[in-house]
């Protein structure tokens, strides 16, 4: 998972130019398209990306994964790569092309980048910001998978957000990415009808499925340029926004509706953090993760 070195790359677009030399005649050459993302969510989508290039026929090929670095998981801390990083592993992606720069950036990072001549970066919960110098190397641009019905829920957390006002309806855009947060034109995207037993984790992996095969759909306008003749500008009037969840905002007072105590649960994303009940009146019981003092039982 290190940094591919620029004579690494090298040696392997050699091999890629004397193989697509050898079978010219089978039709015209991929297009590199370069994926960037962290999470479970987006390894679903990379994991579609890699089937669909896979093809015979297909127009592209995932020349690259750019990844969080690996993170200390669980109880023993031990550094563990993304679900991203993982994923492309187990596909058999080379390591050597699995990207995990600290921040996108980097001197080193952005000089590999050009290295691999990317046409179009695509995002997925990626989770880093994108400089103006990243977005100037693919020529087709960076597209994102933004699970909101963009200019809705702009940020971190929109799938929480939307749950916690209670929506009855959501979605999932695909647009260009530009140097203001999800702000840029919107290329295609999707509603989704959302009901009172889903739960954050459900919709998110119901979202960014349907924002993969959005993703397919649109990817042979994006490639040959005609998506940003049709991609539409968002309307600033109508924004939200959709900032990071806290702990603070784990907090239950049983003063509050049941409707309102209903979304908040619903917007959780589990092990995110702890969860703290607040009976009205009668004093304080919480309840703390492993590893902390536990909570006395509380009589109300």
């Amino acid at each position: 998972m290190a940094r591919c070195s620029p004579p690494l790359l090298r040696r392997f677009f050699c091999c890629a130019a004397n193989s697509a030399s050898t079978t010219a005649a089978a039709g015209p050459k991929k297009k590199n398209i370069v994926f960037l993302g962290s999470p479970q969510v987006a390894a679903s989508v990379l994991d579609t990306l890699l089937d669909a290039s896979s093809s015979p026929d297909s127009a592209f090929q995932v020349a690259a994964v750019v990844t969080q670095p690996p993170a200390a998981q669980n109880r023993g801390r031990k550094l563990l790569p993304s679900a991203v990083a993982q994923l492309a592993l187990d596909r058999g992606f080379p390591g050597d092309l699995i990207f995990t720069p600290e921040r996108s950036g980097e001197e080193s990072f952005l000089s590999d980048l050009k290295e691999v001549r990317p046409e179009l970066c695509i995002t997925a919960a990626y989770g880093n910001i994108l400089p103006q110098r990243f977005l100037d190397i693919p020529p087709c641009g960076t597209v994102n998978i933004h699970p909101s019905l963009l200019p809705l829920y702009r940020g971190a957390a929109p799938v929480q957000r939307a749950l916690q006002d209670g929506v009855a309806e959501t979605g999932v855009s695909l647009a260009y990415t530009v140097r203001a947060l999800d702000a840029g034109p919107v290329i295609a995207c999707e509603r989704f009808s959302v009901d009172d037993c889903i739960k954050a984790p459900e919709l998110l992996a119901i979202l960014f499925n349907i924002g993969s095969k959005l993703l397919l759909d649109e990817l042979p306008s994006v490639l040959d340029g005609s998506a940003k003749q049709k991609a539409k500008p968002q309307d600033d009037s109508k924004v939200t926004l959709a900032p990071k969840m806290n702990s603070d905002e784990s907090w239950l007072t049983f003063d509050e509706g049941a409707r309102l105590l209903h979304n908040k649960v619903s917007s959780v994303i589990l092990k995110m953090y702890s969860w703290k009940l607040l009976p009205t009146n009668s004093g304080r019981c919480e309840h703390f993760q492993d590893g902390q003092e536990p909570a006395q039982n509380c009589n109300s």
